[in-house]
């Protein structure tokens, strides 16, 4: 289907830029603005560190991107010989994908990471090469990935700002912000199946109004380790620390400068009108459904592309989504609003052609015989 596409180029100024010495005990730290990937904050955040469990991220990103999470899996015992924390699989254990997420996002089971791995990499190097390729794609340019669990590697690291890179693009997928936002979860696995409750290690889904994930991670090497996301009046930041001994208390403190400063900057509404075919009207009216707003501290230039189809056919229903504005910064994609249609459209009545006396008796002594 051809589309019309038209390119509006806006520049949105917000003044009164502050700045924020940020005082902190992580080596590494940054709180970026979910939507823009603005950086509200930060200390050392471009530095390579090792990451901990925090590297579940990714593995979870992974599998509810590529997974029938309701696959049940049966676990092998070369599947779950690796240190650290667990989940508790066994040799012979029934476990679903779904399931091993959970185990990854709240119980942190380095045993869930490397199941999930195998099953969808073959082997944990391959599913490594996965990881650094979705990596790229997200632009975690200065991230290399080698375990699945975030077990220690010279050669496993990232930085601050690529883990808020990854967190950000990790939960705008449904089914990761649903599980990591879980406080606690009854799931089912082993040999039989039977239900078990897990915990999750984030102390801050119970301590901070409206944080709603995303993953903790210590190693003696990496340091305390915490990825979180947090929603206020439509705002959503993420916030990293690396090698934090204080990370709960600097969280809290960071999203509180992060809220106070990231404001919700509403944009131009727009309406459009297009064609109609077989229509009772040749054209409908239709806008946005609702008026998009960016999130930011600074000055941000921003384009908008419009993709609507050039003629639309009837019936058409008020509501009825006809097309979608995007919205881009730098280049990268940050959000999308639905074009709809503001009236109904019904289908144009043919009216038929009177028959002529022949014919009406050409009917009638087909209906005979």
């Amino acid at each position: 289907m051809i589309k019309r596409i038209i390119f509006v180029v806006v520049l949105l100024f917000v003044f009164g830029i502050s700045t924020y010495a940020l005082d902190t005990s992580a080596s590494s730290a940054v709180v970026m603005v979910a939507q823009t990937g603005e950086i509200v904050c930060s200390k050392n955040a471009h530095t390579r560190r090792s990451m901990a469990s925090t590297t579940k991220i990714m593995t979870s990103l992974l599998a509810v991107e590529n997974a029938d999470l309701k696959k049940q899996i049966k676990v092998k015992e070369d599947m779950i010989k690796v240190e650290g924390t667990s989940m508790g699989l066994l040799d012979g254990d029934t476990v679903s994908m779904e399931n091993l997420v959970y185990g990854m996002l709240l119980q942190s089971g380095n045993d869930a990471a490397n199941v999930t791995a195998i099953m969808l990499g073959g082997s944990i190097e391959k599913f490594s090469e996965l990881m650094n390729q979705r990596a790229r794609e997200i632009g975690m340019n200065n991230t290399n990935f080698v375990t699945p669990s975030g077990l220690d590697d010279e050669n496993h690291y990232s930085t601050a700002y690529d883990m808020a890179l990854l967190g950000c693009e990790a939960i705008k997928n449904v089914e990761f912000r649903k599980i990591c936002s879980k406080t606690t979860a009854r799931i089912s696995y082993g040999n039989p199946p039977y239900m078990r409750t897990l915990s999750n290690h984030n102390r801050l889904l119970k301590s901070y109004e409206g944080c709603f994930g995303i993953k903790t991670g210590f190693t003696k090497k990496s340091g305390r380790c915490l990825v979180t996301a947090c929603q206020r009046d439509g705002i959503t930041l993420v916030c990293v620390t690396l090698n934090d001994p204080d990370d709960w208390y600097d969280h809290k403190k960071m999203f509180d400068y992060g809220f106070e400063n990231v404001k919700n900057n509403q944009l131009d509404s727009l309406s459009f009108t297009v064609d109609v075919a077989g229509g009772q009207k040749n054209k409908v009216n239709c806008n946005l459904l609702y008026t998009p707003s960016i999130q930011c501290v600074n000055n941000i230039e921003y384009s908008s592309r419009v993709l609507l189809d050039k003629t639309q056919f009837a019936p058409i229903k008020k509501g009825d989504i006809l097309g979608e504005v995007l919205y881009f910064n730098n280049g990268k994609e940050m959000f999308s609003v639905p074009i709809t249609a503001t009236e109904d459209v019904k289908t144009a009545v043919i009216e038929e052609k009177p028959k002529s006396f022949f014919e009406k008796v050409k009917e009638k002594i087909k209906n005979i015989f």
